[in-house]
């Protein structure tokens, strides 16, 4: 730090003056936790800050500029070159920043941003305005009723945001050039560093930019006229621009348009932060293609299926994806790759090729096109095109699946590295045949080479240690001989999509030429001549750059070591907007080994555990839901449950252990409590019992390393006793199994309190009395146990980490649905999702006679029962007069059953809605209780959107989230059965 340099606290208290102080982040885990993004660089910011406003964007650039201190913008964090860290301010846009609205096409003399009434436009969805916070495929989803999307599609469209995508120029597999966010932009709203606030679709944005920022107008004025009146270097621009390539600044802007608002709106475009803040932005959309046709094609041999490359692009195909031999070879296993693809020579490649159309009538042209460009292809196998989305599911899973490979495959201490450059097409068998040849020359034999073919554009995946100073001088001489290869031997890109960063900061003049760099370092010094905005960023004058400030990644726990911290999990995880998201987590972990294996450094230590134990581990839902968006599958809730497990008292421990032993005791004394508890909240008030159950909760924790649940009005009252089962009347336990068709289970939760939230009359049905009533109507036998009560899958216990106590539940559990189900000759339903996800993927959790005995049966999801019932004639539903709202939880989807519960539920009411801002709840069994906080944060999107929603109704398949749910949205929430009943229930008879 200089010495002229402001202290810490100094700097966060001027920024506090600019907003509330919980958006000013100064605790070191934070810190640490934003210290990473996608690349393989790491930088701790001095503070965090989180601002909702331009006017809170204004004051930080104040701040910034009083102080001298840089400042970087960050919105997914899922950037590959390094351009989203500091050690100064770092501005985090994940809050605030999300506004979306679909446009009419532009009319013309209309300011793009005037409001208007257009929701009865025909052109709306034409355009979207997005702020910056925005997730990319939130975009898409929002406009594909309208059949439009926007026009960059990069491979972390899940989880970056629109601030990334413009600040990088994002494009991807199928846009190319002409669809990427350059192209694609109508209109921004920007900050510039000293001020100015421009809206550059405003008529008078020029005057504006004069009036705000004089000498930025004339300058860029100026700029404009230099580089045109140089007609070498014009030429230039235009060629290099035919192509991907976002190194340095998009000096095409300078050629493209006239005006120096508008200019310097598409300059912003690639500036990757280096040049002003994008508050908003306008996007023209484009077609969706709902229609498609796949193959994979084999080659014999490399320069062969470069060459095809341009008949393909001639007849008209959307995405055209290279796979060297190397990638073909690691994803020789993978379900849908071509036997023919193991008898390919060493230089051997293929293409993954697709075609898509918009409407119905086009298939036809789109299938003769794809047909006759094959007579022309120099192919080594007959090529199958097919049109059935689980068969291209499987062949874009090949393509996919090639950078998870190298993840699941580097050994502790490396991270993965991917490379992104272009070439002209003309050149690209050969540069390809040299990359190969430069992997060998520096030990990268392994690397896995795959690109954009199309485009000329190919990524290369590499594992690299930082950990040993031999290692990056290896990195060091690579980079450099691969700079010389693609600038000076084959006239390429040295990044076509990833952006500069700071990996390819050092080399930009080695590409572009000193004319080009003296005119883009002009433009910086013009914008931001303090040079504060994301400095050492897209230019630098410092060498080594690319080699400094390296990640050094020690050893972790196995769940977690693959981890290369890209951040696709983030959005998914339910406490993102509260404390830490899967990836954070992990970065934290890594944080503690270093600070473990320095001495002197004990205190940080100290501190960054406290912290942890709240934001790291008594936070997280542990929903598995990371697993499933990880590149890897890491499932971070495992990690954090088994650390859980690790951090619990003995105590706490044994008490777990007896309570497992003794499940039907603690099932008696929960019915108890929960019966004493609505009593008390009876007498007293909820309100009353709610602020008592606080302060027992701190207290429990704190005398008994235990924390107790908050009392919710939500929570449902007891059941009164197991309901008559549709069995014979007279039989017993014996006789009900002998005549039962159908086992039902019903959940721990469900036993205990198996009214719906909200149900004050116990004369209501329980949970139990409407899955027999369905049964009965269904014409089906059903048979509850009478040893039901105690049976338990564990998972309460698994999710405080004790995983000793749930392995012997849920194999208990696994012996009596053996016997229930006559060794598996009856299926066995649970009404709780969650429950079914346990037993069904717990197979780690057993022994290998109750592993045997699991897969033998047949364990149903009640979706997916009701399902097969209305599918095959069984129950006869009629569509209620109803506008609902559905809440698939975690289970559901993770066990593939949302579909279904969709439409169940589309068979039962007028209209069904699963809510745009689904996300996981955070109940996680009781955690949503223990942390009611949590739960708050993570349905806020959702809760905002159903109550506006006006809904008749609101269903979920698990009576833990039911209750959640209930509490923070404030409506309430019942299990999807209950609208299953109302809608089967025959013509003129009352409820049950």
């Amino acid at each position: 730090m200089p010495a002229h340099a402001p202290s810490d606290a100094a700097l966060a208290d001027a920024l506090r003056r600019v907003m509330p102080a919980e958006r000013v982040l100064t605790r070191r885990i934070d810190r640490v936790a934003y210290a990473s993004d996608a690349s393989f660089y790491r930088l701790v910011p001095r503070v965090v800050v989180q601002p909702s406003s331009v006017d809170e964007i204004h004051g930080v650039f104040a701040v910034s500029h009083a102080q001298r201190v840089p400042m970087v913008f960050r919105a997914g964090g899922t950037s590959l070159s390094g351009q989203s860290i500091t050690d100064g301010i770092l501005v985090e846009l994940g809050r605030g920043w999300d506004a979306l609205e679909l446009l009419p096409e532009a009319v013309a003399n209309a300011s793009a941003n005037a409001s208007s009434d257009a929701s009865s436009d025909a052109s709306l969805g034409a355009r979207v305005r997005v702020g910056p916070g925005v997730i990319g495929s939130h975009v898409n989803r929002a406009l594909a009723p309208r059949g439009r999307r926007i026009g960059p599609d990069p491979a972390s469209i899940d989880s970056c945001r629109v601030g990334g995508i413009i600040a990088n120029n994002a494009s991807g597999m199928c846009c190319g050039v002409v669809e990427n966010a350059y192209h694609t932009l109508d209109s921004l709203v920007y900050l510039l560093p000293g001020g100015a606030v421009i809206d550059s679709a405003h008529p008078e944005a020029d005057a504006h930019l004069r009036e705000q920022a004089g000498e930025v107008a004339a300058g860029i004025a100026e700029l404009r006229d230099r580089v045109r009146a140089d007609a070498a270097l014009c030429a230039r621009i235009r060629d290099k621009y035919q192509r991907k390539n976002t190194t340095g600044y998009a000096l095409n802007a300078l050629l493209d348009h006239e005006r120096p608002a508008e200019i310097l709106a598409r300059l912003m475009v690639g500036s990757e932060g280096t040049l002003g803040f994008v508050a908003e932005a306008v996007f023209r959309t484009l077609p969706a293609y709902r229609f498609r046709r796949t193959a994979l094609l084999l080659f014999a041999d490399l320069r062969h299926a470069t060459e095809a490359t341009r008949s393909l692009a001639a007849s008209g195909v959307r995405a055209v994806e290279l796979l060297d031999r190397v990638s073909l070879r690691a994803a020789q296993d993978f379900p849908g790759m071509p036997p023919e693809a193991r008898g390919l020579p060493a230089r051997g490649a293929a293409l993954l090729v697709e075609y898509q159309c918009a409407r119905a009538e086009q298939q036809d042209d789109m299938r003769r096109a794809s047909e006759r460009v094959l007579g022309e292809l120099p192919l080594a196998a007959p090529a199958r095109f097919t049109e059935e989305p689980a068969e291209q599911a499987a062949l874009w899973r090949i393509r996919k699946g090639l950078f998870p490979l190298v993840g699941a495959t580097k050994a502790r201490g490396e991270t993965v590295i991917i490379e992104d450059v272009a070439f002209p097409l003309e050149r690209l068998a050969d540069a390809v045949t040299d990359l190969r040849a430069l992997f060998a020359a520096h030990g990268y034999d392994d690397a896995i080479l795959f690109g954009h073919a199309k485009d000329g554009n190919c990524h290369f995946v590499l594992k690299q240690s930082f950990n040993r100073d031999d290692e990056v001088a290896r990195y060091r001489a690579f980079i450099d001989e691969l700079v010389e290869l693609v600038t000076k031997r084959h006239d390429g890109a040295l990044k076509a999509e990833h952006g500069t960063g700071r990996n390819m900061a050092p080399f930009v003049e080695a590409e572009w030429g000193r004319e080009a760099t003296a005119h883009m370092r002009a433009l910086k010094a013009l914008v931001d001549p303090d040079n504060l905005l994301n400095p050492g960023v897209v230019l630098t004058d410092n060498v080594n750059a690319h080699v400094e400030d390296l990640k050094r990644l020690p050893a972790i726990e196995d769940e977690a070591e693959r981890c290369i911290e890209c951040g696709f999990c983030e959005p998914v995880c339910p406490s993102r907007r509260l404390t830490l998201t899967p990836r954070q987590r992990i970065v934290v972990r890594r944080e503690l080994a270093r600070l473990e294996a320095e001495p002197g450094r004990s205190s940080e230590e100290q501190e960054l555990r406290r912290d942890y134990a709240y934001a790291g581990l008594a936070t997280c839902a542990g929903d598995g839901l990371c697993a499933g968006a990880c590149p890897v599958a890491i499932d971070t809730g495992a990690l954090v449950k088994r650390l859980r497990g690790q951090a619990q008292a003995p105590r706490v421990r044994g008490l777990g252990g007896w309570l497992s032993r003794h499940p039907r005791a603690l099932e008696r004394m929960m019915r108890v409590s929960l019966g004493l508890a609505h009593v008390a909240s009876r007498v007293l008030g909820a309100r009353a019992l709610r602020g008592m159950s606080t302060v027992m909760a701190r207290l429990s924790k704190r005398l008994l390393g235990l924390r107790l649940p908050q009392w919710s009005p939500s929570v449902p009252r007891v059941p009164r006793r197991l309901p008559r089962t549709a069995l014979p009347p007279g039989s017993g336990d014996a006789a009900g199994a002998e005549a039962a068709t159908l086992v039902y289970l019903p959940s721990c939760m469900t036993r205990i309190m198996g009214h719906a939230p909200g149900d004050s009359d116990r004369a209501q049905p329980s949970l139990m009395a409407v899955m027999s009533t369905l049964a009965e109507r269904a014409g089906v036998t059903l048979w509850i146990p009478d040893d039901a009560p105690g049976s338990c899958c564990g998972l309460p216990f698994g999710s405080k980490g004790l995983g000793d106590a749930q392995r012997a539940l849920l194999g208990e559990l696994v012996a009596r649905m053996w016997r229930w189900s006559d060794e598996g000759r009856r299926p066995v339903v649970v009404d709780a999702s969650s429950c079914v996800h346990v037993i069904r993927h717990g197979s780690g959790l057993l022994d290998g006679a109750s592993e045997d005995r699991l897969r033998r049966m047949r364990v149903l999801d009640s979706v997916e029962l009701i399902a097969s019932w209305l599918g095959g004639g069984r129950l006869r539903a009629r569509a209620l007069d109803q506008r609902v709202a559905l809440h698939p939880s975690c289970a559901t989807r993770k066990l593939g059953l949302a579909d279904d519960l969709v439409q169940v539920s589309q068979r039962c009411a007028r209209e069904v809605r699963v809510p745009e801002a689904l996300e996981c709840c955070a109940m996680a069994g009781d955690r949503g209780l223990l942390y009611p906080e949590l739960l708050a944060s993570a349905t806020e999107r959702e809760g905002a959107e159903v109550r506006a929603g006006g809904f008749d109704g609101h269903y979920s398949t698990n009576l833990t989230c039911e209750i959640g749910l209930s509490s923070a949205i404030g409506v309430p929430y019942r299990s999807f059965l209950y609208l299953v009943e109302a809608a089967t229930r025959p013509v003129g008879e009352d409820g049950i």
